[in-house]
């Protein structure tokens, strides 16, 4: 049996064999999970309880600074692996960034796991005075960093003519402990931005659309629009298909004995628009609520079941967890690696 109880051999229904499960926690160091002072403290709770992975994402309100806040943490634990999620790519040079990035993997040991964004929110950039440029500007740069990255994180020389970047003679160092270099991992919700992720990345996020103003759509969360999704990077991909791992983010967690009425509750709270940064363009069922990845209401071992159903039917494997939920959901882990 793998750790995380799927027997050697078995497919998914996709074709691909099954992954062990992975598990990623998440801090941003604001005042609502108490600061910076406490993100060292939650990401040593991290991995005491078993998660895989601590990742910070890249805004410019209250959350601390990532690239030092890991810088902290490759020496503040041991076995955690350290990533972003995501890094905006407006917000610094690939060349500059290469050199921070290997830093921290030599620093952790090779533990780092490498998450660049095309940046989505505009009033972040606005008001800080960056370039917020169109779409497919934006995923030009992100196609021409990830491939610098890929580069610069082997520990290679860069020589690149892009549209957006001019690298000439630039060698990575210091060089990372990870071999061929650190993972890189990407993702997004629309078709150019997952193929754009299944050209570069080792990790590919699934992640529901979103309107232009950043909000989620409703009808992005069924299990059906998640299958469509990876359907969407695994024609992209092609061969690599087998090689990327495939990630996604519950976004409510909810510990019920009654999963049925707890999701009646939820759509009644959707309906009369309590969750503001959801934009309501379809009417769900209890049903698809449920079965949606995005959301996990029930027991513990009912969570766990339907975490499981999830990988089989969409490949999935890498669970990421919104901060301030590590607690409720960290009894699900060892459910899932129980074999």
């Amino acid at each position: 049996m793998t750790e995380a109880g799927a027997t050697v051999g078995e497919m998914t229904a996709l074709g691909t064999p099954l992954r062990p499960f992975r598990f990623a926690a998440a801090g941003e160091g604001n005042k609502q999970e108490g600061g910076a002072r406490k993100f060292v403290q939650t990401a040593q709770e991290a991995e005491e309880m078993g998660y895989d992975t601590f990742v910070v994402p890249d805004h410019l309100g209250e959350q601390i600074g990532p690239i030092a806040a890991l810088g902290a943490l490759t020496q503040a634990t041991d076995k955690i692996r350290l990533g972003t999620s995501v890094l905006a790519n407006g917000f610094r040079h690939p060349v500059v960034l290469a050199k921070d990035l290997a830093t921290i993997d030599v620093l952790s040991k090779g533990r780092l796991e490498v998450g660049v964004g095309a940046g989505w929110i505009k009033e972040e950039f606005d008001n800080a005075g960056i370039p917020f440029e169109r779409p497919g500007v934006r995923l030009e740069k992100l196609d021409e960093s990830l491939t610098i990255l890929d580069t610069l994180l082997r520990g290679q020389e860069c020589n690149f003519e892009g549209k957006h970047y001019q690298v000439r003679g630039i060698k990575g160092t210091p060089r990372p402990r990870q071999g061929p270099r650190p993972p890189l991992c990407t993702g997004g919700g629309g078709p150019k931005m997952l193929a754009l992720a299944a050209k570069h990345a080792d990790i590919v996020s699934v992640v529901p659309q979103t309107t232009k103003n950043g909000k989620g759509l409703l009808s992005g969360i069924t299990l059906e629009k998640t299958i469509e999704k990876v359907n969407l990077v695994r024609a992209a991909a092609g061969d690599r298909f087998a090689d990327i791992e495939l990630n996604w983010a519950i976004t409510a967690i909810v510990i019920t004995d009654d999963r049925e009425k707890t999701a009646e509750m939820a759509l009644r709270a959707i309906e009369r628009g309590l969750h503001p940064n959801l934009e309501v363009d379809v009417e769900l069922s209890v049903e698809e609520i449920l079965n949606s990845p995005y959301v996990a209401i029930g027991t513990f071992e009912e969570i766990a079941e339907q975490i499981k159903r999830v990988r089989e039917l969409t490949s999935m494997s890498y669970v990421g967890i919104f901060p301030t939920q590590m607690d409720a959901f960290a009894p699900v882990i060892p459910l899932l690696r129980e074999d």
